[in-house]
């Protein structure tokens, strides 16, 4: 028996395509090739001729690299191939000079991808509910919407504020969320990118667009305070509907919030609540510790 583990390209869809992962209409197949291109990567661990484990991970910029698309042949599982295959994946993530910190983001109900990730030694940082709706009027009391920052040096001192001095994790992008710091964002982000404050200004609201097969408003509000801040959802609202004149298709507003978030949400909310993400991460420095 011949194991080896390598870098996949656009023309290994074949092995892909003939693992039996259990998985229906997987969206990897549909973009596989783009996940071997430009800031992704994917290797696979290979049994002779066969591929019976894959993953990845992707860069965002330039610091922090997000590990994900593990997949397995069910025919091969109990082995610990997946184990190894992200054990390889990480160190050849870490090998990037320019990448800082490594993280994984999966469902809390995932308790084998959880088992993985664990063994690697990754720290658990936050488990957060991508909350998904397109109706907020339940939300909504007629209150004044808040004050939109236009001031670039006003944004940065928010995020200062709010995330980096404290190393508070960021939604940068929908699933995709990170520690802060400097690294993470770059002027072009924080111009493209609207920021609010509430009346009194102790609350900061920050929405954008983002793409997942649909179109949706981001909102990132880091407090779990979303029902007793007068004005925020109206803020929120009104963006979202500026968004669906803008774009064809399923357009929705995602907001991540905590478990007490979610729990101080009205019973007629209309959010979709799938199981929650756990965010787990290890730095460069951290990483040189770990038998991995």
């Amino acid at each position: 028996m011949k194991k080896q583990i390598r870098l996949l390209h656009s023309n290994d869809y074949p092995y892909f395509e003939a693992m039996d992962t259990l998985l229906e209409d997987d969206y990897v197949g549909r973009i596989f090739q783009r996940l071997t291109i430009g800031n992704h990567r994917l290797y696979g661990l290979f049994i002779d001729d066969q591929m019976v484990s894959m993953g990845g991970y992707s860069v965002f910029n330039r610091h922090y690299a997000m590990l994900g698309r593990l997949r397995s042949d069910r025919k091969y599982r109990g082995n610990d191939f997946a184990t190894e295959l992200t054990a390889h994946i990480m160190n050849e993530a870490f090998n990037v000079s320019e990448i800082q910190w490594v993280g994984a983001n999966t469902q809390e109900e995932n308790k084998a991808a959880r088992r993985v990730i664990e063994k690697l030694g990754l720290t658990p940082l936050t488990t957060l509910y991508g909350a998904v709706t397109k109706e907020t009027s339940s939300l909504e009391f007629g209150a004044k919407r808040w004050n939109q920052v236009n001031s670039l040096d006003r944004k940065k001192r928010w995020l200062e504020q709010v995330y980096i001095e404290s190393k508070s994790i960021f939604p940068y992008e929908c699933y995709y969320s990170f520690p802060a710091s400097d690294p993470l964002f770059t002027e072009d982000d924080i111009k493209k990118w609207s920021f609010y404050e509430n009346s009194d200004q102790t609350r900061v609201l920050i929405t954008k667009y983002d793409q997942k097969k649909h179109h949706y408003l981001h909102a990132v509000y880091p407090w779990d305070d979303v029902m007793s801040q007068k004005g925020l959802w109206e803020t929120i609202s009104n963006d979202y509907r500026k968004l669906k004149r803008q774009t064809e298709g399923d357009t929705y507003i995602w907001i991540d919030l905590t478990k007490e978030a979610v729990q101080s949400l009205p019973s007629a909310h209309t959010f979709e609540l799938p199981s929650p993400w756990v965010l787990y991460g290890v730095t460069k420095a951290q990483s040189v510790k770990l038998k991995v």
